[in-house]
C-alpha cells in the first residue's frame, strides 16, 4: 500500500501542470529590465497559479544586466527596453529573439517649488540634459509655460546609474530631436552624461526629484502614476502639448506601418496628433532554441499565453497592448521555438 502511495505522488507530482500542455513542474529564471517590472510581475503570478508547479523568477536588474546575463546563457530569459545591437546579438552566445510584450511611456518628472504643471518642448529637454539651460525660469522654458510663476531655482539633472532601458527611450528620444544630443551623448542603457546626478532605478531618481528643489529626471508613466509623482507635457512630432496617456502610447504604435522581421523598431517621436513622443515596445528575450527542452516548453507556453489573456491586463497597469496585428505576428515566432 505504501509503494502505491508513492507511487501515486510521483505520477501525480510528474502531471501538476499537463493541463497546460506543459510536461512537468519548472523554475523558470529570467532578468532584466524595470519598465515593465509591474506587468511581468502580475503576469509571472497568474500564469504560476494557474500552473502548479511552475515558478517563475524575475529579478528587475535595468535592461543593461538582462542583455548580460541573457547572452551569456545565465538565465532562461531576459527583458530590455532597448533592443540589442548588432554587435550585442553577433557576440551573444546564446542566438536570442526579441519579443515585443507591451508598450509604455517615459515621463519627465519635476520637483519646482510652487509648480505643478510644466509643458515641455524637446529642444528645451534635451539643452537641459546637456546644461545649455540652467535655471527654471530660463526664457525658454517661460516660452512654453505662459502664465506660470517659474522660480528663479538652479535645475538638477537626475538620470539612471544603472544600465537602463528606461535610459535607452529617452536617450533614443533626445537623438531624434536634438542634433547636439546626437552628436554628442547619443542614445544607450548607459551614457557618458554631460552633467547630473544617478540613481539606480526608478526609485533613486525618483528619490532625488522627491528630495532636491530644482530637480528634474525621467520614469516610466507607472512609477509616477504608482507613486504620485508630478511629470510633464510633451510637444510632439505634430507640435501639439500630450501628456502620457495609454491611447497617447498606442497612437506611437500605430505608426510602425510594417514592423521589421526581428521586432526591433523605435516609436519615439511618432507621427500623429495625439501620439506621445516618448513611447516604446519593450521585450523579453527569448532563446531560439532553449537550453533546457523541458524549460523551454514553459516559457513557449507561457508566451501564448501572454500574447492572449496577458494582453488584456495591459491596461490595467498603465501599459498600452500590443496591437493585434503585432500580436499574431508574434505568436507565429513563438510557435517556432524549439
Amino acid at each position: 500500500m505504501k509503494k502505491i502511495s508513492i507511487l501515486m505522488a510521483a505520477l501525480v507530482a510528474s502531471l501538476t501542470v499537463a493541463g497546460s500542455g506543459v510536461a512537468q513542474a519548472q523554475k523558470l529564471t529570467g532578468a532584466g529590465a524595470t519598465f515593465p517590472y509591474p506587468i511581468y510581475s502580475k503576469w509571472f503570478s497568474e500564469y504560476s497559479a494557474a500552473h502548479p508547479g511552475v515558478e517563475i523568477n524575475y529579478q528587475a536588474i535595468g535592461s543593461g544586466g538582462g542583455i548580460k546575463q541573457a547572452t551569456a546563457g545565465l538565465v532562461d530569459f531576459g527583458a530590455t527596453d532597448g533592443p540589442m545591437t548588432d554587435d550585442q546579438l553577433a557576440s551573444s552566445k546564446i542566438k536570442l529573439y526579441h519579443i515585443p510584450t507591451v508598450l509604455g511611456a517615459v515621463v519627465p518628472i519635476f520637483n519646482v517649488t510652487g509648480v505643478t504643471d510644466l509643458k515641455f518642448s524637446p529642444d528645451v529637454l534635451a539643452d537641459i540634459y546637456l546644461g545649455k539651460i540652467g535655471n527654471w525660469n530660463d526664457p525658454r522654458i517661460a516660452k512654453d509655460n505662459p502664465g506660470v510663476k517659474l522660480p528663479g531655482e538652479n535645475i538638477t539633472v537626475i538620470h539612471r546609474s544603472d544600465g537602463s532601458g528606461t535610459t535607452y527611450i529617452f536617450s533614443d528620444y533626445l537623438t531624434k530631436v536634438s542634433k547636439d544630443w546626437a552628436a554628442g551623448p547619443n542614445k544607450g542603457t548607459a551614457l557618458n552624461w554631460p552633467k547630473g546626478l544617478g540613481g539606480s532605478h526608478n526609485e533613486g531618481v525618483a528619490s532625488y526629484v522627491r528630495q532636491l528643489p530644482g530637480a528634474i529626471g525621467y520614469v516610466e508613466l507607472i512609477y509616477a502614476l504608482q507613486n504620485k509623482i508630478t511629470f510633464g507635457e510633451v510637444k510632439n512630432a505634430a507640435g501639439n502639448w500630450v501628456k502620457a496617456s495609454i491611447d497617447g502610447v498606442t497612437e506611437a504604435a500605430a505608426s510602425v506601418k510594417q514592423m521589421p522581421a526581428d521586432y526591433r523598431v523605435s516609436i519615439t517621436d511618432a507621427p500623429g496628433a495625439n501620439a506621445y513622443p516618448i513611447s516604446s515596445f519593450t521585450w523579453l528575450l527569448i532563446p531560439v532554441k532553449a537550453q533546457d527542452d523541458a524549460k523551454g516548453k514553459v516559457l513557449k507556453d507561457f508566451l501564448s499565453w501572454m500574447l492572449n489573456a496577458g494582453q488584456t491586463e495591459a491596461s490595467a497597469l498603465y501599459y498600452a497592448p500590443l496591437p493585434k496585428a503585432v500580436s499574431e505576428k508574434v505568436l507565429k515566432t513563438v510557435y517556432s521555438l524549439k
